[in-house]
């Protein structure tokens, strides 16, 4: 109910009350308790010796575990100046669509930093994580995991508004040609007639295999990395009894975007500039299963726009810009039910909830199998020749 400029006013004072009182305090390892940390501070419409005056009504911003969160944000190259400065420089902008569980989208003015209000139980959740979530990133800063930057809570006329600030897959600055959210499950996976009607629709799992039959085609070192990446993910998901995420496919078909411009060219002048790439170390997808190793420019061009450069059937070249999304939903009694009901009236494997272990398994198998193909290694014209195949060469 809380008028979304007010909400968006209140974030913007929040974080930048918090991000600089934690720059304060000395950089320290991150402890155990820090992550059941929260902190309160109370915003007067008047101001206090705190706070700044402000023309919305009082509210109470609530940081959870900022120590853990600041490690987190440093782990990603991200810089205190840098994430008050996205968030807060200028107004946040509210994207339309907001997703199917009714959560509102706001992206940063520089389209770093997407933040989503989440429900009271995927916050609890999230702060249970966090130890693991802490193990995992030591290990591997490398993931298609949501990258998640900040956990704040505004509570403003009896309400309690939970945000979580994280890494924005979809640059706006790069025009999505296709969008899908795949879980590997087939059972009533079709976007439905009202999604499809919208600008720019999400597809599902049997839109991808009608739409997209072959597959997306990466080189192979590309493929193996991705799916490196996956795998690990998934066990990481596993281990915290985590399912029903997806995985989010956006395609730049970068072939298809030249054609537009020359049409556009024919009948106005185009806008030549190239869009800014996101600056935000590892918010890329390609960043996101190369990491460092390949960042000396090798195969990250300015080109790339921090997409996966990948091919169609027709031989199109394509960006994807990936990243596993909703993974707050554990699979709690709620899902279980859900399961063995739908498993009485249908096929029980084709169903997308499901335990954890079969799942991941599932996910993976469509994504490395049906989603993401190598791309074939042309025959050697050797092995032509030898299978009389050999074409007549033309001096």
């Amino acid at each position: 109910q809380t008028t979304s400029s007010a909400l968006k006013g209140a974030i913007q004072l929040g974080i930048t009350h918090t991000v600089g009182s934690l720059s304060t305090k000395p950089e320290r390892d991150v402890l155990m308790q820090d992550f059941y940390v929260v902190e309160s501070i109370f915003f007067p419409s008047e101001g206090s010796n705190l706070t700044p005056a402000h023309h919305y009504n009082d509210f109470r911003f609530k940081t959870y575990a900022p120590v853990a969160f600041r490690y987190f944000r440093e782990l990603f190259g991200i810089r205190p100046d840098d994430y008050l400065y996205s968030l807060c420089n200028e107004p946040l902008i509210e994207l339309s669509n907001s997703g199917a569980s009714g959560s509102l989208f706001y992206v940063s003015g520089d389209d770093e930093f997407i933040i989503k209000t989440v429900q009271h139980k995927e916050a609890e959740f999230l702060q249970k994580l966090l130890p693991g979530y802490y193990m995992n990133l030591n290990q591997n800063p490398r993931t298609l995991l949501p990258k998640f930057y900040g956990l704040y809570c505004v509570q403003a006329g009896g309400k309690n508004i939970r945000i979580v600030v994280m890494n924005n897959l979809l640059p706006r600055s790069v025009k999505m040609h296709l969008k899908y959210d795949l879980k590997g499950s087939t059972y009533k996976r079709r976007a439905s007639q009202k999604e499809r009607e919208k600008v720019f629709p999400t597809y599902k799992d049997l839109d991808f295999m009608q739409d997209i039959p072959d597959g997306l085609f990466l080189d192979c070192d590309m493929y193996n990395a991705l799916c490196k990446t996956l795998q690990r993910d998934c066990l990481v998901l596993q281990s915290f009894k985590i399912m029903d995420y997806s995985l989010l496919v956006a395609i730049h078909n970068i072939d298809l975007a030249q054609r537009e411009h020359a049409m556009a060219d024919g009948t106005s002048q185009a806008d030549t500039r190239r869009p800014a790439a996101q600056k935000a170390l590892y918010s890329t997808a390609m960043e996101s299963i190369q990491g460092e190793a390949r960042r000396g420019g090798t195969i990250e061009t300015d080109d790339q726009m921090g997409g996966i450069p990948a091919r169609n059937a027709k031989g199109e070249r394509l960006l994807l810009y990936i990243g596993i999304i909703d993974v707050l939903q554990s699979y709690r009694f709620v899902k279980k039910l859900e399961h063995s009901w739908k498993a009485l009236v249908h096929d029980g494997d084709t169903v997308s909830v499901h335990r954890p272990s079969f799942y991941a398994e599932r996910f993976q198998r469509f994504m490395c199998n049906t989603a993401f193909k190598k791309i074939p290694l042309k025959p050697s014209p050797s092995k032509k020749s030898r299978s009389g195949l050999a074409v007549p060469r033309r001096s």
